[in-house]
């Protein structure tokens, strides 16, 4: 028997319930269920839902992976007739393109590599074994004596917009005593159509909800009644409603308002996000409750169009993420570090859904660049073994092989190469070509790095070698990969450079090699881990000659004498000597700096930090500047910089009333949830904690906590495999004092 069994379908992409009837007749001692449903499902035993999960099945690339959930049911049969339900709907597996759907703005070629469904129809899978007290034993799988209706959500959109038909309802569809003589025989799906991806068990902590937020009423605009959740996030919706049968209700979420007080969906100079969730009323004059299933609204602010004759109360957003564990904590007495903290915090929840998105609102793509450059400031804050397990393996699933093609703009087909780890993982809509003008979206060093990189932040943070035997030998395919893209002058440029970067110094040959040297110098040190002597020594080489090249053809003197790392693109540009916090940072960071230089390198690199007096970097360069910052003891800039009132800064956008962080330094950004630029969490932790990691999984930290000017106390802790650490700090006096608490496993330096 096949894991699942067969999979079943109502034949439609559209959502359906199934149900089962079963009769247990002597007493369980075990019952298990291995339940799937594509693209979302939702599981039931007898009317009531099987645990508290949001969105099951984690995303992946159906094609090549699928996960299932398992249930154990011991516990939720009774003797006599129970129901097996399950509520499945469309998720990635069959976009619908319903309201809002990502497409490519007009700047950007028309896409020649569209989405395609994974299917021609949603589908349904289940295993149920049951163990009985007098030692027999019964396995039920889904097959066509299970029964399918069409549900009430008639359509379902992965970016949220919904159609719910209210009159559809089936009150006690999954419970025993239900007449369901007008359901259909469920149709086993043929085995050429079936989902190829291979079954695995979900792993990776469940999406839950994690806090509800109760909408409040603001006030009416545009003939629309505005409401508030106070807090922008990734939520499922609920409301009850009352009307006459058949008035429609609309829901149009939002991360802001407009000057007329209305919901602004509009993605700043790129896209609207006219998300809409669409409600009919199924009866006259009757209280109907409503919830999301299988997709979640992203915002803040909800307005609500409806006729006369219909009322709405108690709505609420259900706040989900993946990332519900906590692992640490920060707090201080000067409330500013404490907004900006749980600004991003409340950013990075809500775009862990068993991928790390983007973004909640235009895309909700799973970028993989974050997946190191944020490694550390997450992991920080929650427990995130499992989560960056499952990141890794979708990048070892969409890892190219030599086989694999997409078409060009002329309908050619082209491969992209062996080794290329995608910039997406999974990669629903592939842009696989480059930009004109603007470089590869698809095949960019410091994203697909997060296959290395992010292995290296889990086995820091988690001490656990099965990441690297897990990951190594894919990483030595995405640095050969990496090879062939090397120009004549020894550079990788082909990507975005300091993307994000405000004064567009994107700093491509700087930015991109040097991630090519850490890649090469980390995959060594995993060699080393895993006594692969000879890979070592070829990888070890290999970094000192990217190494040795970098320096030749970057590092030179400027116009003041000393030795600083030069914009090459700027360079070509203008033929200027332009030194950016980037490109001093990267190499100091990373150690490639030659010795009797690098005093020099610091000096440009303060100086850069000074002539601009903020953080003048995108999301690639920023967590190595803040890094760099502190380890040259530059605490007091790092605080200056983040405080400040105007953009870039981190208080700038609580100034401006956000509660998520925003995509670019600047007032009304594209996104209002994008956390690629929230590094600073890591400096609350190993700056102001003073908590830096020594040896891998803590078992060996160094302690150098700092006392901000403007702060007299705070406390932070984090959660290691040994126990853990608080550092708490106090000024007395004037002077900081510091109390600090380190598992007695854990060595301090």
């Amino acid at each position: 028997m096949r894991l699942l069994g067969d999979w079943i379908t109502n034949g439609t992409e559209h959502p359906f319930y199934v149900r089962k009837v079963l009769t247990v007749t002597k007493k369980i001692t075990r019952a298990e269920a291995k339940v799937c449903g594509l693209g979302q499902f939702v599981f039931y035993v007898n009317g009531k839902k099987i645990e508290d999960h949001e969105l099951d099945p984690g995303w992946t690339a159906y094609d090549k992976l699928i996960e299932y959930v398992r249930f154990d049911l011991t516990d939720a049969f009774k003797l006599g007739e129970n129901v097996l339900g399950a509520e499945v709907g469309n998720g990635w597996f069959i976009k619908d393109d319903l309201g809002y759907t990502f497409g490519f703005p007009s700047f950007m070629p028309p896409n020649p590599n569209p989405y395609k469904a994974y299917g021609k129809a949603l589908v349904f899978a289940m295993k149920l074994d049951i163990d009985y007290a007098d030692g027999s034993h019964e396995t039920i799988c889904a097959d066509d004596t299970f029964k399918t209706a069409k549900h009430p959500t008639l359509r379902s959109n992965v970016y949220g917009s919904e159609v719910y038909d209210a009159s559809l309802v089936q009150e006690g569809w999954s419970e025993a005593g239900f007449d369901d003589i007008a359901w259909e025989q469920a149709q086993i799906l043929a085995e050429e159509e079936e989902p190829t991806g291979q079954l695995m068990e979900q792993f990776q902590p469940a999406i839950k909800v994690i806090k509800d937020y109760p909408a409040e009423y603001m006030h009416h605009a545009n003939g629309r009644a505005i409401y508030t959740f106070h807090q922008n996030i990734s939520g499922m919706l609920s409301f009850r409603a009352k009307g006459k049968k058949g008035d429609t209700i609309r829901f149009y979420p939002a991360e802001k308002l407009g000057e007329d007080k209305d919901v602004d969906q509009v993605a700043k100079n790129w896209v609207t996000v006219d998300t809409v969730i669409t409600y009919v009323v199924g009866k006259d004059d009757t209280w109907e409750n409503f919830r999301q299933k299988f997709a979640y609204f992203a915002g803040m602010y909800m307005a609500v169009e409806m006729p006369e004759t219909c009322q709405i109360d108690n709505m609420v957003g259900h706040a989900i993420t993946s990332a519900w564990k906590e692992a640490g904590t920060f707090c201080c007495d000067d409330d500013r570090y404490n907004k900006i903290y749980d600004m991003i915090e409340r950013t990075v929840e809500a775009n862990m859904v068993s991928v790390h998105t983007d973004c909640p609102t235009i895309e909700r793509f799973a970028w993989q660049e974050t997946n190191h450059l944020m490694g550390a400031a997450i992991m920080f804050m929650k427990d995130g073994k499992k989560l960056w397990e499952k990141f890794l393996l979708d990048m070892r699933v969409g890892q190219h092989t030599e086989e694999d093609y997409f078409f060009d703009f002329a309908g050619n087909k082209f491969k992209p190469g062996q080794g290329l780890v995608p910039s997406q993982c999974p990669c629903y809509i592939p842009n696989v070509l480059p930009v004109p003008g603007m470089g590869s979206f698809y095949d960019i060093i410091p994203w697909g790095s997060a296959l290395i990189l992010g292995a290296r932040w889990h086995y820091l943070f988690y001490g656990d070698q099965k990441v690297i035997e897990d990951n190594y030998a894919a990483g030595l395919k995405y640095l050969d990969h990496l090879k062939t893209k090397m120009t004549e002058e020894g550079f990788i440029r082909h990507g975005l450079g300091d993307w994000g970067n405000p004064d567009e110094q994107l700093a491509r040959e700087n930015v991109e090699t040097a991630f090519l040297y850490a890649d090469a110098r980390t995959l060594a040190e995993f060699a080393r881990v895993l006594g692969e002597t000879e890979d070592q020594a070829d990888l070890e080489k290999f970094a000192e000659e990217v190494k040795a090249n970098y320096n030749d053809r970057l590092l030179a003197q400027g116009p003041d004498g000393r030795w600083a790392y030069f914009s090459l693109e700027e360079k070509n540009k203008t033929g200027a000597f332009v030194t950016t916090q980037t490109c001093e940072a990267l190499p100091l960071y990373w150690g490639m700096v030659p010795e009797d230089k690098k005093g020099d390198v610091v000096d440009a690199f303060k100086e850069t930090l000074k002539e601009k007096g903020s953080f003048a970097a995108g999301e690639i360069g920023l967590p190595y500047i803040i890094q760099t910052a502190r380890e040259e003891g530059l605490n007091d800039v790092i605080a200056e910089f983040i405080l400040k009132p105007d953009h870039p800064s981190y208080y700038a956008f609580v100034l401006d009333g956000m509660t998520t962080l925003g995509e670019y330094w600047e007032k009304n950004p594209r996104s209002h949830a994008h956390d690629m630029m929230g590094h600073i969490q890591e400096w609350f932790f190993n700056g102001i904690g003073g908590i830096q990691i020594k040896a891998p999984g803590f078992k060996k930290v160094s302690i150098q906590p700092y006392m901000p000017e403007s702060v007299n106390h705070f406390v932070v802790t984090h959660d290691t495999p040994y126990g853990t650490i608080r550092v708490a700090g106090r000024r007395v006096n004037g002077t900081p004092e510091y109390e600090i608490s380190v598992p007695d496993d854990i060595e301090i330096e």
